[in-house]
């Protein structure tokens, strides 16, 4: 979610569960609105919110394991994989690594990857070659993250970027 969607709704007072919870779903969407698709992310929200609460809430969830928590995560309406391992990650900060589209991006350019596999594939291979805990993991997907917002985006900025020389793309 970006920054201003969740601003709004923190000067609303409106981040945690429990508010979005209370929220109706049209004040929610109004809140969230930078964040594109309002409608559809208010209700995810919403679901998201009520799984939380209903499961006992982050004590209670944070003493599961990684699988037993991101099993139910994927069982929530509208999470799919790389949000389940987003709230792994920056939530109960457990050592998983984010398959997002800015990952595949570097990683396709830079050819450690095809760009095409599975996500789980990804994920399951990059843990498994990245020596760090969870804050590398952490900073490792923040680092990516802000990369390829800077310089390696759909219409890439190759001739400042660090990884130009062991880059395919520029080529």
């Amino acid at each position: 979610m970006p920054p201003a969607a969740i601003d709004s709704l923190k000067r609303a007072r409106s981040h945690r569960p429990e508010a979005i919870r209370q929220l109706s779903s049209a004040r929610l969407a109004a809140l969230i609105r930078p964040a594109g698709f309002h409608h559809v992310k208010a209700a995810r929200l919403k679901a998201v919110a009520d799984w939380w609460l209903d499961h006992g809430g982050y004590r209670t969830l944070g003493r599961l394991s990684t699988d037993t928590l991101r099993s139910g995560l994927l069982n929530v309406h509208g999470v799919g994989r790389e949000t389940a391992d987003v709230i792994l990650l920056y939530v109960f900060e457990r050592r998983v690594f984010v398959i997002d589209a800015y990952a595949r991006r570097v990683f396709s350019r830079i050819g450690l990857i095809d760009g095409d596999e599975p996500y789980e594939s990804l994920r399951g291979g990059i843990e498994e070659a990245f020596t760090g805990g969870t804050p590398g993991c952490n900073e490792y997907h923040a680092l990516i993250v802000e990369h390829a917002k800077t310089h390696c985006r759909s219409k890439p900025l190759c001739s400042d970027c660090c990884l130009a020389a062991v880059c395919d793309y520029p080529a």
